[in-house]
């Protein structure tokens, strides 16, 4: 029989099925897009599936069958611990930047590579060599197995354990890696929420702790002596629910990504580049840093505009020729208004500024004591502060005062309120029109 439907067998049909549907459905994706972040979800989704769906059909019958599908259970690479740490690796990378390619990252593959070689290798030889050209019968599991299989299940072991390791070390590192995203989000983006992919990042967390129950399994089997299948079975059931975890939140973030990203975590900074680095330090928060609109006429020259507030830090770790980019880039703020448009990122701010985004974050930086988020949503909040107090406006909703504050969420809005007043935007006394 090709399936025995039973509890065990039954209860894993329903994770196999439709993460190999994704599997395909994203890899057909990839191949006329040419989108590598796809084709490396569906190598993930399918390093989740292969052991779920080897106890799935071990449960269905395949190993007691005495036929080529047991023949098959031997020689497919079910476990392939040593290629999921790196493959969420890449994943990451060519998530957080479009001009990711393989190209000098394909090594982190290779141990996985070889183990993989290895089981088509012991394939050719028993199933080609042996049977197919010398006639030879396979000596075990009831002439379904040969003897390079046979080498195989001593190799899968320390293989195994060279996963686990493996897995571990590239799960820190991508954390770290993560850390330094979200500072290069800060950098850039003025709205950032749908691009920090927190919901992978607590799908690699998620991963890592069921890395060390799973450490704490293989140790009791190890010390109490060998567990049967139906103990090993719960672990491959909540392995199953994670390929629907990995599922959403990957599509969810592969979708979000379509936003223009060039995180390079091992880049060489621009000699230029390494002073943008340097922000001023006050203990200031930053709505406290922000005067009157007539502070940046001031310092302009320019009219004074009463909705748009300006910098009080200091300027003086700034170099002397880069305060009028400082003046400039302040008169754009209280004249033109970006800050009112949600996406509005480094990249724009510096074309309208007519110069290069290593300047302008530099000014940012150190000319005004910031990051660019907190840079841009420093006057969305002095915005909303102002509407919140403004009795013609009395009769707004908190999301409308969000919406043309220049946020595009009320999420976000309350989280950068909050950030940056010590209040929420409720806690604000409002005026009744």
């Amino acid at each position: 029989m090709l399936f025995q439907f039973n509890a065990h067998s039954a209860l894993l049909l329903p994770f196999v099925v439709p993460g190999t549907v994704l599997a395909g459905h994203l890899l057909g994706r990839a191949a006329r897009r040419g989108a590598l972040a796809d084709a490396l979800l569906a190598l993930l989704l399918l390093l989740n599936l292969l052991p779920v769906a080897q106890w799935m059909l071990g449960y269905a019958g395949w190993y007691d069958s005495h036929d080529g599908f047991s023949t098959v259970m031997f020689y497919v690479p079910w476990q392939l611990w040593l290629g999921w740490g790196p493959v969420f690796y890449l994943y990451f990378r060519s998530l957080t930047n479009q001009e990711f390619s393989l190209r000098g990252h394909w090594v982190h593959l290779l141990p996985a590579l070889v183990y993989a070689g290895g089981c088509v290798a012991a394939a050719l030889y028993d199933l080609g060599w042996s049977r197919s050209l010398h006639h030879e019968a396979l000596r075990y599991h009831f002439g379904t197995k040969g003897e390079a299989a046979n080498v195989l299940d001593f190799l899968r072991g320390p293989a195994n354990w060279l996963g686990y390791a493996s897995m571990l070390a590239y799960g820190l590192a991508t954390l770290r890696l993560f850390r330094r995203y979200r500072r290069y989000l800060d950098d850039n983006f003025s709205d950032t929420a749908r691009l920090r992919f927190r919901g992978l990042r607590e799908l690699l967390v998620a991963a890592l702790l069921g890395l060390l129950l799973w450490l704490g399994f293989e140790a009791v089997n190890w010390v109490a002596g060998p567990l049967n299948y139906g103990d090993s079975w719960y672990a491959y059931l909540a392995n199953g629910v994670l390929i629907y975890y990995l599922s959403v939140v990957g599509l969810q973030a592969n979708y979000a990504a379509v936003v223009p990203l060039h995180f390079v975590p091992d880049a060489r900074p621009a000699p230029g580049e390494t002073l943008g680095d340097l922000a001023v330090e006050t203990d200031a928060t930053p709505v406290a840093l922000a005067t009157a609109a007539a502070g940046a006429a001031a310092e302009t020259g320019g009219p004074p505009a009463a909705e748009a507030p300006a910098p009080a830090a200091t300027a003086l770790g700034l170099a002397p020729e880069l305060h009028p980019w400082r003046a400039r880039l302040l008169s754009l703020m209280a004249e033109e208004r970006p800050w009112l448009e949600p996406e509005l990122t480094l990249a724009e701010l510096a074309l309208r500024l007519r110069t290069n985004t290593s300047l302008v974050s530099h000014v940012i930086n150190t000319g005004c004591g910031q990051n660019f988020n907190d840079f841009v949503n420093r006057y969305r909040v002095a915005e909303a502060e102002r509407k919140l107090q403004d009795p013609r406006l009395g009769h707004y909703s908190l999301v409308g005062i969000a919406l043309e504050s220049g946020f595009n969420s009320k999420s976000t809005f309350n989280r950068v309120f909050k950030k940056l007043t010590g209040r929420t935007p409720s806690e604000v006394t409002r005026p009744k029109s």
